[in-house]
């Protein structure tokens, strides 16, 4: 299984082009043990390559796949140790529940009191210990789901890795098993590279996420990390929402830039060091916003109030044209005054705004 204190998975240089497309273009990363690792990005990102190149279902054309300090990037799929669930269940369809489950030890000649023992015991870690029997077609689909899962864990594989395996599932079964799959990575330890790409998803279930794009891997960190800090404009416009607005650099205020927004000096975080003149676009997610009827600030108009129950949302309109979205909590003594076409001051904390080049 490899020294616990090191990654479970590393990849290094990964590469693999289809022609003169490179669909994962040198990504590195390391997997802890234990850790729930989730790729994110839109279709054709590069994060399914990635993961059918960790399986083996694909080959890397260069770099190294080390999976528990060996490397296994020249290894066929079943001599790695990796446990695999698929959006569409890949249950065979004339087994029962337990035979399906049962199927992964049978092909690596798991006695049949250990590995009665084994299934009897996935069944369970997954809620069915009663479905023993049923046929896939007797199954609701996320009942189809959780026996996918438990056969991709009944063995123990050192790694498992979900290929949006919620895809598939109406809203309600998709949360449901979101929780049930974090649960069981929490109890089990287990190592996990999950693929996604429904933002909420991937917020809601991973100790770190890998943003991709074009390929490559934009940004990875912790959820709140890729939230609160995006390295690109592109993780700050795919994760999450954001306002984009553009402005100028006027200069230096200690660790924050002043920038010209609208006209109105206004402060933000700024890791590129860019210099007075410069233009940029500023990112600041909506529930940052703060709106007063007066004071300093960029001027707006309130042109909708969308009610949310427990929030309202304020779409409104910059001078140049620009619409900003603001989002804030029901009751809030500031905005709840406010009505359709009132003229509004925008403001924001430094920290809570971020300057990206262009």
């Amino acid at each position: 299984m490899g020294d616990p204190a090191g990654p479970i998975l590393e990849l290094r240089g990964i590469r693999k082009q289809y022609g003169r497309l490179a669909a994962v273009d040198d990504v590195s990363l390391e997997l802890r043990h234990g850790e729930f690792l989730t790729f994110l990005g839109p279709s054709g990102s590069g994060k399914t390559t990635t993961l059918m190149l960790v399986a083996g279902l694909q080959q890397p054309d260069s770099g190294r796949i080390i999976l528990a300090g060996k490397p296994v990037d020249r290894l066929p799929p079943y001599k790695r140790d990796i446990g695999m669930v698929f959006q569409h269940y890949a249950l065979f369809p004339h087994m029962t529940v337990r035979r399906n489950v049962a199927f992964p030890l049978e092909m690596r000649g798991t006695p049949r009191a250990e590995a009665e023992r084994l299934v009897s015991a996935a069944l369970a870690m997954v809620g069915l210990p009663d479905h023993g029997d049923r046929l896939p077609r007797q199954l609701s689909g996320g009942q189809q789901q959780r026996v996918a899962l438990a056969r991709a864990m009944v063995y123990r594989p050192a790694l498992l890795l979900m290929d949006e395996p919620l895809g598939a599932l109406d809203k309600a079964l998709r949360e449901g098993l979101q929780l049930e799959i974090k649960r069981l990575h929490r109890e089990q330890r287990m190592s996990v590279l999950y693929v996604t790409h429904d933002q909420a998803e991937a917020l809601t279930m991973s100790d770190r996420i890998a943003v991709f794009d074009e390929g490559r891997i934009q940004q990875i960190g912790t959820p709140s990390e890729l939230y609160e800090r995006p390295a690109t404009r592109f993780v700050a416009s795919f994760v999450g929402e954001t306002n984009f607005i553009p402005g100028t650099v006027l200069g230096r205020d200690g660790d924050a830039c002043r920038i010209a927004v609208a006209g109105v000096p206004m402060l933000a975080s700024d890791r590129f060091s860019a210099q007075p003149g410069t233009r940029v676009t500023l990112a600041i997610r909506p529930e940052r916003l703060r709106l007063s009827a007066a004071g300093e600030g960029v001027p707006a108009e309130l042109v909708d109030l969308i009610y949310l129950g427990n929030a309202r949302r304020y779409v409104l309109r910059l001078p140049d044209g620009t619409e900003w979205s603001a989002l804030l909590q029901a009751g809030m003594a500031d905005a709840a005054t406010l009505r359709h076409g009132d003229a509004v001051r925008l403001t924001w904390e430094a920290a809570h705004a971020t300057a990206f080049p262009g």
